[in-house]
């Protein structure tokens, strides 16, 4: 950018993505009161795109390429993504620079009635864009009726509140940035349902050689969480797999300095279940990534793999 006292953030519009980079906008206004930052909105594909599951339109940087170019050609000079929306390979000259501190990855339930999971009537209608969430909870409930669902989340509770659904899963994290956390009708353990690889952390994109930027940003840096994401990725790059393929993980430090980390693949009617753990030290963040996928790979998670990609025609 031309003017080196204004810095210049790049967002999506949606609202949860505006409460994001203006918390990050406010963070950096605090520690650096002499340099003006302001937002700028860029439209990515996955939101001019609302009509098609996500899982028909591809699943490298829907929500990303349109906010990465605009860093690449020096129109922002840093963007502010959900982590769970960020493909494993970067552009050449781009970096993430920070990863802030993660918030709840676990996913919920928003139900009428204010029901579980396990309570909700036989062939009830539950609503998901994610095949992830989709497959795992087939899993535990096979008879549910799955409905593809996409949109704001005003317009999911909208649909919850019409009667057209009977429940549907959102993240955690986003209720919680919304300030929505009690609509939730029941938080899904671990056990039943593994987040997206990274959900719930925001990561900060940056260009490589901008060491203005680079410095301005170190302060926002939460090492635990950033140690758990790039262990997730680690697995999500082995498994090569996006973020409408349904593989769940969740790695988590634990004081001071070990890791651990589970995953799961399935297959996408919640038939076949492949999960799995590793344990270690933080420092050995991608090793264990890499591991945790070989033995998943190992157990099957290749055929399943291999099957949802020829099913959705991403070979």
């Amino acid at each position: 950018m031309e003017n080196r006292n204004k810095i210049v953030i790049g967002s999506r519009g949606s609202k949860l993505a505006l409460i994001q980079a203006n918390w990050v906008k406010s963070q950096l206004e605090k520690a650096n009161k002499e340099i003006e930052f302001i937002i700028e909105i860029i439209k990515t594909t996955g939101d001019k795109i609302t009509d098609v599951p996500l899982s028909k339109i591809g699943n490298i940087g829907l929500f990303t390429k349109e906010l990465e170019n605009a860093l690449l050609d020096k129109k922002v000079d840093l963007v502010v993504h959900s982590a769970k929306d960020v493909p494993t390979e970067i552009p050449d000259h781009l970096e993430i620079g920070a990863v802030t501190k993660r918030e709840d990855p676990h996913d919920v339930l928003i139900s009428r009635g204010n029901v579980s999971l396990k309570d909700l009537p036989k062939d009830a209608k539950l609503g998901t864009s994610s095949l992830r969430r989709r497959s795992q909870v087939l899993a535990v409930r096979p008879d549910l009726e799955i409905v593809d669902l996409r949109g704001n989340l005003d317009t999911r509770l909208n649909k919850l509140d019409s009667g057209e659904l009977d429940a549907i899963l959102v993240a955690r994290a986003g209720l919680i940035r919304l300030g929505l956390a009690d609509k939730a009708s029941e938080i899904i353990p671990y056990d039943i349902m593994l987040p997206a690889v990274s959900q719930g952390a925001l990561c900060i994109e940056i260009r490589e050689i901008d060491k203005k930027v680079k410095n301005l940003i170190r302060s926002l840096i939460d090492y635990n969480s950033m140690f758990e994401i790039k262990a997730e990725r680690a697995l999500l790059a082995r498994l090569q797999g996006g973020c409408q393929i349904p593989i769940g993980a969740h790695a988590e430090v634990i004081y001071p300095s070990n890791l651990k980390m589970e995953a799961v693949v399935c297959s996408l009617d919640g038939t076949t279940v492949i999960r799995d753990t590793v344990d270690g030290k933080v420092d050995d963040f991608s090793t264990m990534g890499i591991e945790l996928a070989n033995k998943l790979l190992g157990r099957g998670g290749y055929k399943i793999l291999e099957d949802i990609r020829a099913n959705l025609g991403q070979e």
